[in-house]
């Protein structure tokens, strides 16, 4: 998995009930986009990330 600042995270429910979520990777601390990233979620709250099976990175259109 490869990102890049400003690319979207969206972290799919694992359990029945459970919501997805979304967020902004603010910082990429692997080396040439990999993981861990630095991830500010749409309720304000930061987070690291290590992501797994259940993640999708995406580019924002410009």
């Amino acid at each position: 998995m490869r990102a890049t600042v400003g690319d979207e995270i969206h972290v799919h429910g694992r359990t029945v009930g459970s919501g997805d979520r979304r967020g902004e990777i603010v910082e990429v601390r692997g080396e040439d986009g990999s993981p861990p990233y630095l991830v500010r979620f749409d309720d304000g709250h930061e987070r690291l990330v290590f992501p797994g099976p259940d993640c999708e990175v995406e580019t924002p259109a410009k």
